[in-house]
C-alpha cells in the first residue's frame, strides 16, 4: 500500500466523517458530496426515515446504479470485441 494517505473531513447527512485514502482530497470530497446529495434527496422523498434506513436505501440505490453500469460496460466490451474480431476477418 502507498504511504501517501490523505485525511479528509467531510459532512454526510449532517455528520462529520474523516476519510483516509490514497485518492486526491478533491476526489474524496466529490464522492462524499455525491453520497450526501443522494441521502438528502432520499430524505426529502421519505421524510420519516431515520439515518440508518436512509443510509441503507442510499447504498442499495447506488449499488443498483453500479451494477447497471457494470452490465452496460460488459455489453460494450463484448460489442468492441466482436467488432475487432469482425474487422480481422475482412
Amino acid at each position: 500500500m502507498s504511504e501517501n494517505k490523505n485525511r479528509v473531513t467531510v459532512v454526510i447527512n449532517d455528520q462529520h466523517y474523516t476519510i483516509i485514502g490514497e485518492d486526491d482530497p478533491s476526489h474524496i470530497r466529490y464522492v462524499a458530496g455525491r453520497v450526501d446529495e443522494k441521502i438528502q434527496a432520499l430524505g426529502q422523498l421519505n421524510a420519516g426515515l431515520d439515518t440508518t434506513r436512509k443510509s441503507v436505501l442510499t447504498a442499495v440505490n447506488v449499488m443498483h446504479e453500479y451494477v447497471k453500469l457494470e452490465e452496460e460496460n460488459d455489453k460494450l466490451r463484448e460489442e468492441i470485441k466482436q467488432l475487432k474480431h469482425k474487422g480481422n476477418l475482412e
